[in-house]
């Protein structure tokens, strides 16, 4: 038995044992909403076809389940020295569990969370959430800021995809942040990019703490720049929440 073999048993051991009791049925839903092995033969309405891969639950929760899902393989795959081993671990052990049909989506979206992340290459939304096309509205910019564009996506997906959730998500080792915290010279954009994560840091905080003080100011800002967002929270109908991945462990903390 090579170690990819036992890699793949020890993940979806994992796997199966933390988060298949959590998970939701998606070929129920998928029946539900006109597709898979039990669909009824009439197609469902568009709305539905593109909500198949909705959690029923609270979205928070569903993100945070499919992170954890997410990290078992992750860290299962950081115990091979094998670059190939390790990219066929993450890719048949990858607990994606469900995805919307091509033909819904060349019509539509209906995402259910939203993020503003970093633009970073370490930090890939579906990776890290294990979700699909058509599930997540992202917003990602060095440093997830809360830049004008970006809140002008976001306050899109709320007003005209009814996106219930915004997870603003910070990460460890963040150059962005890093680069605030230093004094080298940086470019005039460069400057107007890090001047909200200098505004959101103290003197002498480390580079975790201020990571973490980035992504909850970056939260915060939504509401207070944007009245739509603001109504949104008002009225129950929008959350707003700050977090931080860890790329080593593949976890995702709430702030």
């Amino acid at each position: 038995m090579n170690w990819s073999r036992r890699g793949l048993l020890r993940a979806a051991a994992v796997l199966a044992g933390g988060a298949a009791a959590e998970r939701f049925t998606a070929p129920a839903l998928a029946a539900e909403a006109g597709e898979g092995p039990e669909a009824p033969p009439t197609r469902r309405p568009l709305a539905e076809r593109l909500q198949v891969c909705r959690p029923p639950g609270d979205p928070l929760e569903e993100l945070l389940r499919r992170n954890r899902a997410f990290a078992a393989v992750w860290q299962e795959a950081e115990r091979s020295g094998d670059p190939v081993g390790r990219a066929r671990l993450l890719h048949d052990a990858w607990p994606l569990h469900c995805q919307v049909r091509p033909d819904a989506l060349a019509e539509g979206q209906k995402p259910w969370a939203a993020l503003l992340c970093c633009a970073d290459s370490r930090v890939a939304p579906e990776w890290i959430f294990a979700s699909g096309s058509g599930e997540l509205f992202e917003v990602r910019a060095a440093g997830n800021t809360a830049f004008d564009a970006g809140i002008a996506s976001l306050e899109y997906a709320v007003a005209e995809l009814a996106v219930p959730l915004i997870l603003v998500m910070g990460h460890s080792g963040c150059g962005a942040v890093g680069a605030a915290l230093s004094d080298h010279p940086l470019t005039p954009l460069l400057e107007e990019l890090v001047t909200p994560i200098r505004a959101a840091i103290r003197p002498g905080d480390d580079l975790g703490v201020a990571i973490r003080a980035n992504a909850a100011a970056s939260a915060a800002a939504l509401p207070g720049r944007s009245a739509l967002l603001q109504q949104a929270v008002a009225e129950g109908r929008l959350r707003i929440v700050a977090s931080v991945f860890d790329i080593g462990s593949g976890r995702v903390s709430v702030l």
